[in-house]
Parts: C-alpha cells; sequence; structure tokens
C-alpha cells in the first residue's frame, strides 16, 4: 500500500482509465462502519433511521427517550475496539485488499468505528463492505480478542462514492487528520 496521504492528483483517474475504463464507476468509495451500539438513534450526535436516511435529509433528534428504549432493547453491551482489536481490524482489512487486488488509500480503525478510503474497480461498495467486516471479524477471532459468536458490528454502514480526484483528496484528508488525536496503543 502507498502511504495513505500522498495520492497525488490525478493519480486515481490515470489509474481508473488504465484499469477499467469506465466513467459510470466512482473513483474510490469512503466506508465507515461502527462497533455494536456504540451511536444509538436518539443520540446527541443525531442519527440516521429508516425514515431519515437519504442524501440530505436530516438527522434525526437528540431523545433522550428514545435513546433510553434503544438501549434497553439492545442485544448486548456496546462494542469497544481496543488497540488490540483496532490492529486486527487494520490487518485485516490491508490483508482484504490486496487479496482482492482492491487500492486501499487510506484507513483509521478508531475505539468506535471505522474508516477506509478504497478504490475497487467495478466492486460495489454493499459486497466491499461485507468482505471487508466479515474478514475483520475472522482475524480478531484467529487473534484471539472477538470470542463471542455474535458480529461486533452494526448491520449496513456509510458508503459514500467519491468520483474526481478532489473529494478522494477531501475524504483521505477526513479520515487521516478529522477523527481527533492519535490513539495511543494501550486503550
Amino acid at each position: 500500500m502507498s502511504e495513505p496521504g500522498a495520492v497525488a492528483t490525478g493519480f486515481l483517474t490515470d489509474h481508473r482509465r488504465k484499469m477499467w475504463n469506465d466513467t459510470d464507476t466512482p473513483l474510490a468509495y469512503l466506508i465507515t462502519f461502527r462497533a455494536y451500539g456504540t451511536w444509538l438513534h436518539g443520540d446527541m450526535r443525531g442519527s440516521v433511521d429508516r425514515n431519515n436516511n437519504t442524501y440530505g435529509t436530516p438527522r434525526v433528534d437528540h431523545t433522550p427517550a428514545r435513546k433510553g428504549y434503544v438501549r434497553s432493547i439492545a442485544k448486548r453491551k456496546p462494542v469497544r475496539l481496543d488497540a488490540r482489536r483496532r490492529r486486527s481490524i487494520e490487518r485485516a482489512v490491508k490483508e482484504t485488499c490486496e487479496q482482492r487486488g482492491w487500492h486501499l488509500i487510506a484507513i483509521n480503525v478508531r475505539t468506535n468505528h471505522v474508516h477506509i478510503v478504497v478504490a475497487t474497480g467495478t466492486i460495489k461498495p454493499t459486497s466491499l463492505l461485507s468482505a471487508i467486516k466479515a474478514n475483520a471479524t475472522r482475524v480478531m477471532r484467529e487473534d484471539g480478542c472477538w470470542l463471542s459468536p455474535e458480529t461486533p458490528w452494526v448491520d449496513k454502514g456509510s458508503r459514500r462514492y467519491l468520483w474526481n480526484d478532489e473529494s478522494v483528496a477531501r475524504a483521505v484528508d477526513y479520515v487521516l487528520n478529522g477523527q481527533g488525536d492519535d490513539l495511543p496503543d494501550f486503550l
């Protein structure tokens, strides 16, 4: 994998032209998926639900009662991604991309979510997201840091299409520099 922050202007455009010559395919995707139970409906940050999930639709407002209800019906405790799990997840994402010939541009694994920017050619983002989450779970189990038979992830995830070099560069900056301070190896 090349240095994540070193995406040269035009690189992905040239890469697309050489690889699949398809202007109906985005240059890359910004993929985000969350650990189970870490962002509930009614949360102060707002949320997206079945009725508010179209681009541009406002998020669901902060409602303590709704958050309390959602927490009460949760099947298990929220999943925290400690340093050991984060290392396993990052390794799994890199291995998945390498094995499938995807170009991993940037990755940032946090304590409750994962961001990646990846170019996959004509692979649809739903397939990409499923593969990444499945392999991350498998590697965490192999490394002994996820012992539950349940998935550590929420259903689905965010899949943003990045159509030009500028949108890729903005997504890379967001993933690498917009997530707060680097996490220590002991959290």
